[in-house]
């Protein structure tokens, strides 16, 4: 039987999340263009209160971006909070909202290169990052196709857990949690491509110090491991608030040549690569209040 507090919403412990989630719905039900509305505004707003995060996303910026002077950081600084608040909203929408989010427009390029992958009968893994309207992005993707999303279980949260597990199931098709590794296999092996994103801090033994953005970092091998397990392909995918706000836009790219190559650290500064590439294209669409410099090759402790 399950325990008080596992996803039960009747559960003292668990109104909160209740309550959290209850805001998101209802912020589900307004016109999309209000809730993103609705959700920029919150986060200028936070920009102002969020002293820790505004912080955060300062120094990240200062650590990626050293040639920028700092009015222009916090310019980006500032546009990045709209985009995180409209983040939250894209949340809300992604999980859910009616039929109507299926409608917003959406571009699709490059599907050519997974359409291959996939025709060729070789197992395929999507290599992405932490950008703010990542799920809403899910639920575009799987309007037309499939995949399995590898998350990270939030056990101090069940019922946000199990609201969160729940979604990327019925958007994308399936979630796996970071740690099942034979699941991973199991849906690739399948046909299914798993998506993959090793762009926030991690500490452990499946770790080395990679450079992103020129800042030797601790990054997860997992990605050349997983490739190398399942032999499969590696593709790039990555998705962003289009111009001006007219939609959005996915994008598949070719896959990597020769990956992996059997050096960890050449892999893993490969795929910081990719990632950073993506970043520098729509730089305050990142997810820069993370503290994904928490571990450095020098020992130093860079959010003070």
């Amino acid at each position: 039987m399950a325990t008080p507090r596992n996803g039960q919403l009747r559960h003292p412990g668990n109104w909160g999340q209740g309550i959290a989630l209850g805001v998101l719905w209802l912020i589900a039900r307004l016109p999309w263009r209000w809730a993103v509305a609705l959700g920029t505004g919150l986060g200028r707003v936070l920009y102002h209160v969020a002293r820790d995060r505004r912080y955060v996303a300062r120094r990240n910026l200062e650590l990626c971006f050293p040639e920028l002077t700092a009015e222009q950081r916090e310019h980006w600084v500032k546009e990045n909070f709209g985009y995180t608040g409209r983040g939250l909203a894209e949340l809300a929408l992604g999980w859910f909202g009616g039929p109507a989010i299926d409608r917003i427009p959406c571009s699709f390029q490059g599907f050519e290169h997974l359409q291959a992958a996939l025709e060729d009968g070789q197992p395929v893994l999507l290599l992405s990052g932490h950008f703010c309207c990542v799920e809403l992005a899910a639920r575009f993707f799987g309007q037309d196709h499939q995949m399995a999303a590898i998350y990270k279980p939030i056990n101090k949260k069940p019922l946000f857990d199990q609201v969160m597990r729940r979604a990327r199931e019925r958007n994308a098709g399936a979630a796996v949690a970071r740690n099942d590794i034979r699941g991973m296999l199991r849906h690739m092996k399948s046909g299914v491509p798993l998506w993959y994103a090793g762009d926030q801090h991690v500490r452990g033994a499946e770790t080395v110090f990679a450079p992103f953005f020129g800042v030797p970092v601790a990054t997860t091998n997992s990605l050349p491991r997983l490739a190398q397990l399942g032999k499969a392909r590696v593709l790039p995918i990555f998705y962003r608030v289009a111009a001006e706000g007219a939609g959005y836009r996915i994008t598949i790219g070719p896959p990597l040549e020769d990956y992996p190559s059997g050096d960890l650290l050449q892999d893993v500064t490969r795929m910081n690569a990719v990632v950073e590439s993506a970043v520098r294209d729509c730089p305050t669409q990142y997810f820069w209040v993370h503290r994904r410099f928490k571990s450095l090759a020098t020992g130093q402790e860079p959010y003070r």
